[in-house]
């Protein structure tokens, strides 16, 4: 199985699975997701996500917790993309999230070996990625599993606007950081919540980037 979705991308990955009964329960900036026919397994797909292997890592390291959703596999996809395959997750009441963001901020004695696999894997991810963001406190982040427990996902994020913001700007630092294996489909990532793209935008990004890539070979 490894080997068969290390050569597919995110369309692959969501036609194969719509064609056998999933179907679509979400969008984000970065990725979009889709329920199994059972109704128990949420497949999260993107098409870029340098922190994908870091959040998978939490979820494996801080399982025993139950406070992060229990991960079924974790694959990178062809050019950079990210699938994640968990339970399906419910959202909760904004002041449910808010109050544990704020006991993982405050690393509240219930919630103190998550904290600990938090960090651990965050520095890790600061040391070896360019524009690693901080922890995302976004209340939605915070959902219920079907036993009721309260869960935390998505907490790693590449800092989106810095990032492209130098991929329009100096498209020569994004190809000088990130290897173009890794970013093939940058300008995918669905944007459903601070998007959308400008008109042209993703266009010009992949010019930019692609003229970067060229220059990067003949130095």
């Amino acid at each position: 199985m490894s080997a068969l979705i290390s050569q597919v991308d995110h369309r692959d990955v969501e036609r194969i699975l719509l064609s056998v009964g999933w179907a679509p329960c979400g969008a984000g900036d970065w990725a979009i997701a889709l329920r199994s026919p059972d109704g128990r397994v949420a497949a999260r797909i993107s098409p870029f996500d340098p922190t994908g292997p870091y959040t998978a890592a939490l979820y494996r390291q801080a399982g025993h917790t139950r406070q992060v959703p229990q991960l079924f596999a974790h694959h990178r996809l062809v050019g950079g993309g990210d699938l994640q395959m968990m339970e399906f997750l419910r959202p909760v009441p904004g002041d449910e999230a808010v109050a544990f963001h704020r006991a993982i901020a405050t690393r509240a004695p219930e919630v103190a070996d998550l904290v600990d696999a938090v960090r651990q894997v965050h520095e890790r991810a600061r040391r070896e990625l360019p524009w690693c963001g901080p922890l995302d406190h976004n209340p939605a982040n915070v959902m219920r599993a079907a036993d009721g427990r309260l869960v935390v996902a998505d907490l790693f994020y590449a800092d989106g606007p810095n990032l492209y913001a130098a991929a329009a700007t100096d498209p020569d630092l994004i190809v000088a950081k990130i290897p173009e294996a890794e970013r093939r489909f940058m300008t995918e990532i669905p944007l459903a919540a601070s998007g959308p793209w400008e008109p042209g935008a993703q266009e010009a990004m992949r010019a930019a980037l692609a003229e970067a890539d060229a220059r990067k070979a003949t130095a």
